[in-house]
């Protein structure tokens, strides 16, 4: 008896061993300095080597930027919004935008596999029925959610990537939401790295309020009033 309940807490304690990686991928990131690379005064200075490398190598620095990027959004790595512009500057708007869109899906899922291995069922069970009704409610409109909460930044990107696997949000919905939602902000911060050798060249730095600016803003709000239309039509139709 004992030898199986050994087991199962060795089995319990396991599961949470996806996310203890993520989070020591973390602390080494920091404990290495290499922080220090995601800004940009170290792009400005390694500017003629990063780009040296992608003409040169136009299969493999692709895949380099997108496995760097997955690992920083996996890892819950400040400086995405850093690593989004350096797309746009080594590879140009449409191929940066998409590489990034890219690495951060895959990013995002790593974070969600993990959370959800690690929390989902035992937290659901602990919590009571209030988080039962609040997960029926969410997964009915998952896709609708995830993509207001992609679209218009309201929480921070590591929290959206880690909720929906406490309320039981599908894979495949959790990805198509991420990867739909994300695209509108990945490819305007992209253009603004497309630009960016100039504002190097004139000693400045890139615009990241750039977002917030009405000609982009609103339109993005209106995508994710679009996407709300299928939860006003559910509600209207259970109240006719």
């Amino acid at each position: 008896m004992a030898a199986t309940e050994r087991t199962t807490e060795k089995r319990g304690a396991g599961r949470f061993l996806p996310l203890a990686a993520l989070a020591a991928g973390l602390v080494v990131f920091f404990a290495l300095g290499l922080h220090h690379y995601l800004s940009f005064g170290a792009l400005a200075e390694n500017r003629d080597f990063l780009k040296g490398f992608v003409d040169a190598h136009p299969v493999t620095a692709p895949l380099a930027f997108m496995a760097v990027y997955a690992l920083a959004v996996a890892f819950s790595i400040p400086g995405a919004l850093v690593l989004t512009i350096a797309g746009g500057f080594l590879f140009g708007t449409w191929l940066g935008g998409f590489f990034v869109v890219i690495g951060a899906t895959i990013g995002a899922v790593g974070v969600f596999l993990a959370a959800r291995t690690a929390f989902g069922e035992g937290l659901r069970r602990r919590a009571g029925p209030w988080i039962g009704r609040l997960e029926a409610g969410f997964r009915e409109n998952a896709l609708s959610y995830l993509l207001v909460l992609r679209l218009v930044p309201l929480f921070p990107f590591w929290l959206v990537n880690l909720v929906p696997a406490f309320l039981g949000v599908p894979l495949t919905t959790y990805a198509l939401g991420t990867f739909v939602g994300i695209i509108p902000g990945s490819f305007v911060y992209a253009s603004v790295g497309n630009g960016l050798g100039a504002v190097f060249d004139a000693g400045g730095t890139p615009d990241l309020r750039i977002i917030f600016q009405p000609e982009i803003l609103l339109p993005i709000i209106g995508l994710s009033l679009l996407a709300l239309i299928p939860v006003v039509y559910k509600k209207l139709k259970g109240k006719a």
